[in-house]
């Protein structure tokens, strides 16, 4: 199974010590390099900017190819590339706590 993910997931998960269970239920997690820039932002707490800075090989970095979606513009960078990627790879499932970006995936 293929899921992507936006931030808080990835860094609640890490902040708790549970961020292993990603690969226990889904296999393959895609976190969008703006999510990246986002987990390595200074202010981010040192376990999660260490841990993405050498993220386990069940996750995979990338960019969406395409240039940005118009209609997503009100979303966050990290929700746009998540939904982008989630379109743009088939994936099974994206990860957010963002109640717009839901609503968006859901269409």
């Amino acid at each position: 199974m293929l899921v992507v993910t936006d931030t808080t997931p990835i860094n609640y998960l890490v902040l708790i010590g549970h961020v292993d269970i990603l690969l226990s239920l889904y296999g393959h997690v895609v976190i969008p390099q703006a999510v990246v820039g986002d987990l390595q932002h200074p202010q981010t707490p040192a376990i999660v900017r260490a841990w993405i800075a050498a993220h386990p090989s069940w996750c995979t970095i990338q960019s969406p190819h395409g240039p940005p979606d118009s209609t997503l513009l009100y979303l966050g960078d990290g929700e746009r590339e998540a939904l982008m990627l989630f379109q743009e790879l088939g994936a099974d499932a994206v990860l957010t706590d963002d109640s717009e970006a839901y609503e968006e995936a859901q269409r």
